[in-house]
């Protein structure tokens, strides 16, 4: 079990296994970032050109191991790249994340690590603890032997560390990143291990012992309240759906968000069939779920003032003599229908039964969060995130995203796509419509006639929701856990409103 300490110490005379300091990469060759001056000081003139020997630069995710040689209590001092030094404070939060997330996976067999990166407010000591909670996630659960070792003591080195603020980032930062860990464990999980009833038994396990009440109704209940929307994409699957719902009340909440999440288990297209290459990574297609129940979760170990009710939508996209098919029509939650045009845009039906399920409770604001649309992708790649929705609820999410290093783009909702929702000639809805262009957009269109005239936002995450590549900065292989941070930052800014 590893242990984490925010202390004020030197770099320079800590004696721990290993020392982490920042580098900018400049004109002049690498340059020692915030944190690091006093180990500056102590291999005066000759770390830069022992730097400019090993061939370090200071580009992001580099990485120079110096023995110290008596220079430093210290025997090891690790050089991590962070780019170009940015102007703005995004970045700056981003580059110290990347690191710290490089750091863990670099001193992974050292007993002791101190981090000197750049700390001097809370919200960098925050950044520079969860990006090394974050990067040194591994995820070895079907491996016969674990292939990650772990420091035993991490210590953040910061200038600010008596500060209250400080250490109450610090503390937050590791319920922050449980769960960003948490949403992971369950993404990288194999779809035969998480069919929608045991992921509902997952979740109500995880809520046991909390301030957060889980609900799981089965598809009896669904059957009887009417969710046409789970009932119709689980359909055609041996596991059947189920919602779960989540309350957290704390004593005095300041307002009420309501959060709804997208929980495929796995989609294969149903009758409008994936390509075998398009459903390998279709297990994350819950990562929506996911990130609302862990952030549900985080917000009321953290005890924020905000009222939350959670919805995960879940259910498993197959293919059999049962699935639902183009041209059938389903009945919402709430009586509205919708006619099915491809059984491959299955996501937006589940989170419509979420969505007038949450309305129903009368909440200030509703944010849904889906890994919707590959139009999405298409459009932003797969590092950033889009957002759609009312002015006031986009905005405060996408200052909340900066704050934790996730990138998130305004979308727009022309009315020529909301027109295109309503074209169906035998139902309310049409789900779906084979319009080249815009897809992304229709489907935020259509899950907005599920909000009433409510503060909403949608978050299609599809591109950064999953790492398809290798460990790059805090990011890991598989899930990445993103959004929840956002999602924590928003309710924390709800809550500090008067």
């Amino acid at each position: 079990m590893t242990s984490y300490h925010l202390r004020g110490a030197s770099p320079a005379k800590t004696r721990a296994d290993a020392v982490v300091v920042g580098a900018w990469k400049a004109a002049s060759g690498a340059a020692l970032a915030d944190g690091a001056e006093d180990v500056g000081s102590a291999f005066g003139r000759t770390l830069r050109p022992l730097l400019s020997t090993l061939g370090f630069t200071g580009k992001t995710g580099e990485v120079a191991r110096v023995p110290t040689g008596g220079k430093l209590s210290s025997p090891l001092l690790v050089l991590v790249g962070m780019g170009e030094r940015p102007k703005e404070r995004p970045a700056e939060i981003l580059a110290c994340r990347r690191a710290a997330g490089v750091a863990a996976r670099s001193t992974a067999n050292a007993a002791s690590v101190a981090l000197a990166l750049p700390s001097g407010d809370a919200g960098l000591v925050r950044n520079v603890l969860e990006g090394y909670l974050l990067g040194g996630y591994s995820f070895s659960r079907y491996q016969s032997k674990d292939p990650e070792k772990r420091a035993g003591t991490v210590t953040v080195l910061s200038p600010v560390a008596r500060r209250g603020d400080a250490t109450t980032a610090f503390d937050e930062a590791q319920v922050v990143a449980a769960a960003v860990n948490g949403v992971r464990d369950w993404v990288n999980t194999p779809p035969c291990d998480l069919t929608p009833p045991a992921f509902a038994d997952q979740i109500a396990k995880a809520a046991k012992g909390t301030r957060v009440k889980a609900t799981v109704l089965d598809e009896s209940a669904l059957a009887e309240l009417g969710c046409g929307g789970l009932l119709g994409v689980g359909g055609g699957s041996s596991a059947p759906p189920r919602l779960v719902e989540l309350r957290y009340s704390p004593a005095s909440p300041v307002t009420h968000l309501a959060l709804v999440g997208k929980g495929i288990t796995f989609d294969s297209g149903g009758l409008s069939i994936k390509t075998a290459k398009g459903m390998e990574t279709m297990k994350c297609d819950m990562a929506g779920a996911a990130t609302i129940v862990q952030a549900t979760l985080a917000i009321a170990e953290l005890g924020l003032p905000v009222r939350v009710t959670a919805y995960a939508c879940l259910a498993e996209n197959m293919v059999s003599g049962s699935s639902m098919r183009p041209g059938d029509v389903l009945s919402i939650y709430g009586g509205k229908t919708v006619e099915v045009l491809n059984t491959d845009a299955e996501g937006r039906l589940v989170l419509a039964d979420g969505l007038a399920r949450a309305l129903e409770q009368d909440p200030d604001v509703i944010i849904d969060v889906a890994t919707l649309t590959g139009h999405m992708m298409q459009a932003l790649g797969n590092r950033v995130g889009a957002v759609f929705g009312s002015d006031e609820v986009v905005d405060l999410l996408v200052v909340a995203g900066r704050e934790s290093g996730e990138k998130l783009w305004r979308m727009p909702m022309p009315q020529d796509v909301v027109d295109r929702v309503h074209g169906s000639k035998i139902a309310d809805l049409a789900q779906h419509d084979w319009v080249r262009w815009g897809g992304g957009l229709f489907a935020a269109a259509f899950l907005r006639e599920f909000t009433g005239d409510r503060p909403w936002a949608h978050l299609d995450m599809a591109g950064p929701a999953f790492n398809n590549g290798t460990s790059s900065g805090h990011w890991t292989p598989g899930g990445t856990g993103f959004a929840l941070t956002t999602l924590v930052d928003y309710a924390r800014a709800l809550g500090a409103q008067d």
